[in-house]
């Protein structure tokens, strides 16, 4: 009975579709998440009358077809990006991007990485740094005889240093915008590296055409809506309780079948 194999499909395809909505729960207060979606399309069809055949010798063509399909597959898992919240810290070097685009990240392998989360802080050499301690490009360092630092909507680090009147420029942001930001790949940590499906980085001053401006003192809050989450959980449990009953039912026809004398 096909019926089992189907709804067997149905079943696997539901489990991920609650891992995926688990994992946006759980990712609910982290630091510039963006929420996933899990996409479904259905598996092949078995043609018992295809559509379209001749039905008899005078040309006589079937107006519908008989195919019966295989169940479902994941299809895709979307990154949702639309802008988080903002917040607050009163951190002079946690920075959020109000807009497109990502804060570039040099791993210690040397692979650049990019991220939304800005929570960012200073090594011990002055240079502005994740909270895992990775370089953010294009790589600043703060002097230290500063008594205070500003970076402005356009990225720029400006420096106020003793018995200068002006504040210094000691650098500037730049941001990473990508044609496709679905195609991204997520390797944890808020990072995420590019791929062929994502397009090369365009990088530019934040603010500048198409790039979002730098906000300092705030950082983006994960775009989670918890009830639309927990909707979407209960209608996915619903589905696949639905599909263990047609195993269930199915089960039961094939023990009368074999009862059968």
């Amino acid at each position: 009975m096909r019926s089992l194999q189907i709804a067997g499909t149905g079943m696997l395809a539901q489990q991920t579709n609650v891992e995926v909505i688990s994992n946006n729960i759980a990712n609910m207060s982290t630091t510039g998440y963006k929420r996933r979606r899990a996409e479904f399309q259905d598996l092949l069809y078995q043609n018992i009358r295809r559509v379209g055949s001749q039905s008899s010798d005078t040309g006589s063509i079937l107006p519908s077809g008989a195919q019966i399909g295989l169940g479902v597959k994941t299809a895709a898992i979307y990154s949702i990006n639309e802008q988080g919240s903002l917040q607050q810290t009163e951190n002079r070097f946690d920075l959020a991007i109000r807009g497109n685009g990502y804060f570039q990240v040099q791993l210690p392998s040397g692979e650049i990485a990019y991220t939304r989360d800005g929570t960012f802080g200073l090594s011990p050499d002055g240079q502005i740094v994740t909270a895992e301690g990775f370089l953010v490009l294009p790589g600043i360092a703060i002097p230290a005889a500063a008594r205070d630092v500003t970076i402005n909507a356009a990225g720029e680090v400006l420096a106020k240093l003793d018995g200068e009147v002006a504040p210094q420029n000691v650098g500037q942001m730049e941001t990473a915008i990508f044609a496709n930001e679905a195609g991204l790949e997520a390797i944890g940590e808020n990072l995420m590296l590019a791929t062929p499906a994502s397009g090369e980085a365009q990088l530019a001053a934040p603010g500048q055409p198409g790039h979002g401006q730098v906000l300092q003192g705030f950082v983006e809050t994960s775009n989670v809506n918890v009830v639309q989450e927990i909707t979407r959980l209960i209608t996915a449990q619903r589905a696949y309780e639905m599909n263990s009953k047609v195993i269930t039912a199915s089960d039961e026809m094939l023990s009368t079948l074999s009862r059968m004398r």
